[in-house]
């Protein structure tokens, strides 16, 4: 857009009504600020906005390139022009993938029998028919890899729980601390032990550096080269590099240029999802996400779910100036998702400068944190609702449990629906004076008490109700926000699938890596030299 929308928004926001007022002016003002898609209900009338300002969100996203680029996302364009590459990564979970061509190859072709390939894996090691060098059954997986290789699927693993039927073990590593790789094999047999590494470039220097440390494991316990190629398979676009490791081109599982890593958990990167609760669930995990996705290409901004959280996103950042976002799933199986969605947002969008390199005069991407109700409400929530920061906050309700403990689930959604209105109305000072008089408190006690007592209230947040934590439900949540995501980029005229400033921190680590090893560090500054020579001398007194 040629004129910038942004001192508009922010004058509107000046003009706001408190959220307490709002309420109590309209009396269908939750119906009027709350739309539902997939199964999923959101309620986003605890937000600061009102008929105004929300049209003029609406007309924003009326007049941004929110559809042209998705019908040019849709056809396989190169949006990522950065890369020049398409994102195409919606293609992996629609159910008919027949006749899908992208610059003339047949990418459908390439989808099923990726597919097959999976699904013939797992079956193998659901039925106890995959054996290794020594001919016992597989009994462990090692799924290696990092960033979008290993969120997406560790979340989804964790969120989908109570429907693990896998007789496997899976273990996830994921960071190149050798803590991690050495907590997983110290309890583990070379005999029973598959590895799969999870790497595009297969070049990741912590997914490689743990990939080299299992294979010399094995290589410990007696495993020759037969036996490795045996227990090692790879998901790579890199199949020359994983051969060079010693993984053969039957067991390589393909990735391609057009899916970026943090939108991979629906290709073989979702095989530790599809091993642990079986294929059938996997593809409702996908048919989830589909959903969302017709219900994004085709629904009118006004109702659609993800335009509606990407307009609320820009108005905190761009018109009230909020830096981060809290993300509180009330579910203990959901514990991860603020993680997975938090290289999902910042990695996609946290960027300065636009499509075309210009800088940017308005921050982009909030800072994303969170964990799980009701932890959360005896840590960080006294930030959120007493501290002068505004946060914005996704409270996330599964409504049916997957378990059967007596209210326990009632008391949950309890917590979760009052700490929605505490953050609303808050608690003004004649309330809690009134409050300590009511405890049978002196005037002058509670007159010095209450301040201390007050909320300052007019905190937005939006409520996601889902019928239950299934795979059909969670890949339509995660699909929800990956569209948001991509929303927001259109809207700051960013490109949302590149991650360039990622690159500086692996390319210096390299100079620092060889001066830890006893090279010369003169082209490093003085701090990052004092730094090597006092981590350098105390590991050198620990291995005399």
């Amino acid at each position: 857009m040629s004129v910038s929308p942004w001192p508009a928004l922010k004058t509107l926001a000046a003009q706001q009504d408190s959220l307490r007022q709002a309420f109590d002016n309209d009396p269908v003002r939750a119906a009027r600020f709350s739309a539902s898609a997939c199964g999923i209900t959101l309620d986003y009338s605890k937000n600061l906005i009102n008929t105004q300002s929300w049209s003029a969100l609406q007309q924003l996203a009326a007049q941004s390139q929110i559809k042209p680029t998705l019908n040019a996302m849709l056809n396989g364009e190169c949006i990522n022009n950065t890369e020049h590459r398409a994102a195409w990564h919606m293609m992996l979970r629609k159910a008919d993938v027949n006749g899908l061509t992208l610059d003339g190859e047949d990418v459908g072709a390439q989808i099923l029998a990726c597919r097959a390939q999976v699904t013939a894996l797992i079956n193998q090691l659901h039925q106890g028919q995959y054996l290794g060098y020594s001919g016992k059954p597989i009994t462990d997986l090692i799924w290696v890899g990092i960033g979008g290789s290993l969120l997406g699927p560790q979340m989804a693993v964790e969120a989908l729980t109570p429907y693990h039927c896998s007789p496997v073990k899976l273990h996830f590593a994921g960071n190149i601390d050798g803590a991690v790789v050495s907590d997983i094999i110290k309890h583990l047999n070379p005999e029973t032990t598959l590895t799969i590494v999870a790497s595009k470039s297969f070049g990741t220097e912590e997914t490689i550096q743990n990939a080299l440390t299992i294979r010399q494991w094995f290589k410990q316990y007696g495993a020759d080269s037969a036996a490795i190629v045996q227990h090692f398979w790879a998901a790579s676009s890199n199949i020359s590099a994983a051969a060079e490791f010693g993984i053969i081109e039957q067991h390589i599982l393909p990735m391609w240029d057009w899916v970026g890593g943090r939108y991979s958990l629906w290709s073989a990167i979702g095989l530790p999802v599809a091993l642990m609760i079986g294929t059938e669930q996997f593809a409702q995990l996908l048919a989830g996400a589909e959903a969302m996705d017709q219900h994004f290409i085709h629904t009118p901004f006004s109702e659609n779910l993800p335009v509606t959280l990407a307009l609320l996103g820009v108005w905190y950042i761009n018109a009230y100036g909020c830096q981060a976002q809290a993300l509180l799933p009330y579910s203990h199986y959901l514990r991860l998702l603020p993680s997975y969605v938090q290289q999902l947002d910042m990695e996609s969008n946290g960027k300065s400068v636009d499509v075309n390199g210009r800088i940017l005069t308005e921050a982009t991407a909030p800072v994303i944190w969170g964990d799980a109700g009701t932890n959360g409400q005896h840590a960080y929530h006294q930030l959120l609702h007493q501290s002068r920061l505004v946060v914005p906050a996704d409270f996330i309700l599964p409504i049916k449990p997957a378990h059967n403990l007596g209210d326990h689930q009632q008391r949950l959604a309890a917590h979760c629906f009052a700490q929605t209105q505490a953050l609303m109305q808050g608690k003004t000072l004649d309330e809690a004076m009134n409050e300590c008089l009511a405890d049978g408190m002196t005037d002058t006690d509670a007159a010095m008490l209450a301040p201390h007592k007050v909320s300052p209230g007019n905190k937005p947040s939006n409520t996601l109700l889902l019928p239950e934590l299934s795979p059909y439900y969670l890949g339509a949540l995660i699909a929800m926000y990956e569209h948001k995501v991509f929303c927001q980029g259109v809207l700051w005229h960013i490109n949302s699938f590149d991650q360039w400033g990622v690159e500086l921190g692996k390319q210096l680590s390299g100079p620092i890596y060889q001066a830890l090893s006893g090279n010369r560090t003169e082209t490093l500054d003085s701090s990052t030299q004092a730094l090597i020579k006092l981590f350098s001398h105390q590991i050198n007194n620990n291995n005399a």
